[in-house]
């Protein structure tokens, strides 16, 4: 699949209606979602055939590019119910069948239950900019215990030295 065409597909994504603040739902543009997931599978080959898990799913724009890019499964995790209502409804929409549901708060998640699980895990995590500090941080710990291969992870700019630091 084209870049284009991938971006093309992923602004059909349905998201949030009434974002909750508090939960930093800000969804991951079609543009983004479709140059990072094109690089992962294209460049690093960390997707087509692989376990796959989004962390903070959200509407699943980045579960449902994935799925486009026949990830063998691609699982996501989110606290909202009403976020992965809509997931699901973007799921039926794009009629893949290749994605998973879990709800839960991943910063409460048993971590060893899903050790080394996933081949890659994907996110867009929480920044912790709305009264959770170091949200951010605690998934890409999360992500690190679940991640067989790979980790890909969208964060700040302005906090890149500091999760380098951490992730080494």
């Amino acid at each position: 699949m084209k870049l284009k065409e991938l971006e093309s597909c992923l602004q059909q994504v349905d998201t949030f209606e009434e974002p909750k603040i508090l939960l930093e739902q800000y969804p991951t543009s079609p543009h983004i979602a479709a140059c990072m997931l094109y690089t992962i599978h294209n460049t690093f080959d960390d997707i087509e055939g692989k376990l796959v898990a989004d962390l903070g799913c959200g509407c699943g724009v980045l579960s449902i590019g994935a799925a486009m890019l026949d990830a063998g499964m691609c699982v996501g995790f989110d606290v909202d119910h009403d976020a992965l209502e809509i997931f699901r409804r973007n799921a039926e929409e794009f009629d893949i069948f290749n994605v998973d549901l879990v709800q839960c708060d991943l910063c409460r998640l048993q971590e060893e239950k899903y050790a080394k699980k996933f081949d890659t895990i994907i996110m867009n995590p929480p920044f912790g900019t709305k009264h959770n500090q170091g949200v951010d941080m605690k998934f890409l710990r999360v992500a690190l215990t679940m991640a067989n291969t790979a980790v890909y992870s969208l964060h700040k700019t302005s906090t890149r030295q500091h999760i380098q630091k951490k992730a080494e």
